[in-house]
């Protein structure tokens, strides 16, 4: 039986790091299965930062992409890293050392691992748990409009399912709606990118998120594409789409 979502009311959460204070980054709060509670930090583009029982996890965490900066310096360290591919806007090799502790995990695609000199490789397809609780799936992530393919080539990068206390949440990376999202099923909350040329078009990303049907929809990696339409014409199937600054 699929688990039920509880989302509970949205905060608003302001870091500081000394004297200095970060951007506001918006927060959406859920209820897991057992009753604890997971965060979801909206940082930029496609990085964001889940807190869950004391546990930080960090998508894609990117010090700057133009005028936009994130302190992570003023985070707590990670204890679980992933990374999707190797493009600048999802790899980060100045900032993944300020995340990183002793016992920091680094889980991401053979590329990546290779250019960081560590990490463990997950291929698509891949399943594990980690530390007896955080279920990891890579699925596949890439283009298939004709003269795109080169941006993402097939088998190469990564999406990533994580189940969290019973939440499964998909983070699709760089992709297109690919046949396989047909094969993603019971998602709580789905990260999809709405970026054309390099990920999906608007009408892309509505059909992806209506063959995954994910209760939560963050458009995310979007850049200038304007995202504000998708919640209409999603409204009668039953997905919830926020936005927030994810461009």
């Amino acid at each position: 039986m699929r688990n039920t979502l509880i989302i509970l009311p949205l905060v608003i959460s302001i870091m500081a790091c000394g004297q200095q204070s970060q951007p506001t980054f918006e927060v959406d709060t859920f209820a897991t299965k057992s009753g604890k509670t997971l965060k979801m930090h909206a940082l930029m583009h496609a990085s964001i930062r889940l807190e869950f029982d004391g546990k930080e996890i960090e998508i894609d965490p990117v010090g700057q992409l133009g005028d936009r900066t994130v302190d992570y310096a003023a985070f707590p360290k990670a204890d679980y890293i992933f990374v999707t591919h190797e493009h600048h806007d999802h790899l980060d090799q100045k900032t993944i050392p300020v995340l990183t502790k002793e016992g920091t995990q680094m889980i991401t695609n053979q590329r990546c691992a290779e250019m960081l000199g560590y990490g463990t490789v997950m291929a698509n397809g891949d399943k594990t748990t980690i530390d007896g609780w955080l279920g990891v799936e890579a699925v596949p992530a890439y283009n298939t409009t004709e003269g795109r393919e080169q941006f993402h080539p097939k088998g190469r990068d990564n999406g990533f399912i994580l189940t969290i206390d019973g939440l499964r949440i998909y983070i699709a990376g760089d992709t297109e709606d690919i046949p396989e999202m047909a094969d993603i099923k019971d998602v709580d909350i789905a990260f999809l990118p709405c970026n054309q040329p390099y990920t999906m078009t608007v009408e892309q990303l509505v059909r992806a998120a209506k063959a995954i049907k994910p209760k939560v929809l963050f458009p995310y990696h979007y850049g200038q594409t304007d995202v504000s339409g998708i919640a209409g014409q999603l409204k009668n199937d039953g997905v919830e789409v926020r936005i927030r600054h994810y461009e």
